[in-house]
């Protein structure tokens, strides 16, 4: 039955294997070679899901639309293949929107940084006045410490507020980064299976299937080479290890992020092996823009650029730095 299944449209072949008693996987329909097969919830059309599926709420959400329309003009305004196009809008994206942001990270970070010898002074006054008043009222040691606690986060906010630097502003990268990766992936998932809620959501379909290059001609297809999965999982686990070299004696909790967020980057490999490779594509894209962008903020003069704050642990010869802490850490171990 199968085999029957190659003239029809992504909606009516999601429609038959949901009627039918066969395997889970098909194959994509080809103009000549054989194709690797996706997984059926790779390629199944959105209302496959369910009318009240969370996903496909997403999938039809004004976000991901929007973000369909930006591979859209990004493909018609440059008249690059669709692979040009996908890298194109990740470049663009990433620059435009998650460079500046990750800039303020650094910035609102390093104002934290430098306020640490005020913050260690405060902490010891303070402790010497909760001290002699407890004495003098004979506080319980609970008491006391509540007292010390609770005037240690006043004044600690304060500072905050005083420098403009309150953490939590360091985490806006995340809040935006995130749900931006989000509705480009199912964005990109709806072109590769004809289910884009636009009108050229069908068409997409057609071009993505020549729209590829290299190894990847076809981007509805999985990369059968695995090439490309691998590479995601290896560009992300370089971003942690960057980030471990150059944070020295985490604690523990930091080094438990640390671990998780290294299984989530190696779990990636097999993830991005079974979806479309436009996905892949631009997982690998948007990976390499966060690695550039990573290197790129450790440059003193681009900090300056940035107006960032100069810190105790910034260094003159950050390469160079990273470049001997890899080569200790993992060249010379024995």
């Amino acid at each position: 039955m199968l085999c029957r299944l190659g003239g029809r449209s992504v909606r009516q072949v999601s429609a038959a294997l949901l009627r039918a008693s066969g395997p889970p996987l098909l194959p994509a329909p080809t103009s000549g070679a054989q194709r690797p097969a996706l997984p059926l919830w790779s390629v199944a059309s959105v209302s496959a899901v369910g009318a009240s599926g969370w996903y496909e709420a997403l999938a039809a959400s004004a976000p991901v639309r929007g973000a369909e329309e930006a591979l859209l003009a990004a493909h018609a305004a440059t008249g690059l293949p669709w692979w040009g196009s996908i890298l194109l809008t990740t470049v663009a994206l990433r620059g435009a929107v998650t460079l500046p942001l990750a800039a303020y990270q650094h910035y609102v970070l390093a104002k934290v940084e430098n306020l640490q010898p005020e913050i260690k002074s405060i902490a010891s006054r303070l402790n010497q006045e909760v001290a002699l008043r407890a004495n003098q009222l004979g506080w319980s040691k609970r008491v006391a410490r509540l007292t010390y606690l609770r005037n240690m986060k006043r004044l600690v906010s304060e500072l905050y507020v005083r420098d403009n630097c309150h953490p939590f502003k360091a985490t806006v990268l995340v809040w935006v980064q995130l749900p931006m990766w989000i509705f480009m992936s199912v964005a990109l998932r709806n072109f590769s299976t004809g289910a884009a809620h636009s009108e050229a959501g069908l068409s997409v379909q057609e071009q993505f299937t020549t729209g590829g290059v290299l190894w990847f001609p076809d981007l509805t297809a999985l990369d059968s080479t695995w090439i490309l999965p691998v590479s995601v999982g290896v560009i992300n686990l370089l971003i942690v290890e960057i980030f471990a070299l150059q944070k020295a004696g985490m604690s523990r909790f930091q080094m438990y992020i640390t671990h998780f967020v290294r299984t989530l980057s190696v779990l990636m490999i097999p993830i991005a092996a079974t979806v479309p490779s436009s996905l892949a594509l631009y997982w690998l894209c948007s990976s390499f823009m966060g690695l550039s962008q990573n290197l790129l903020l450790r440059s003193p003069g681009f900090r300056r650029l940035c107006r960032i704050p100069l810190t105790k642990s910034d260094s003159d010869t950050p390469y160079k730095d990273l470049f001997a802490a890899f080569y200790t850490k993992f060249l010379l171990r024995k």
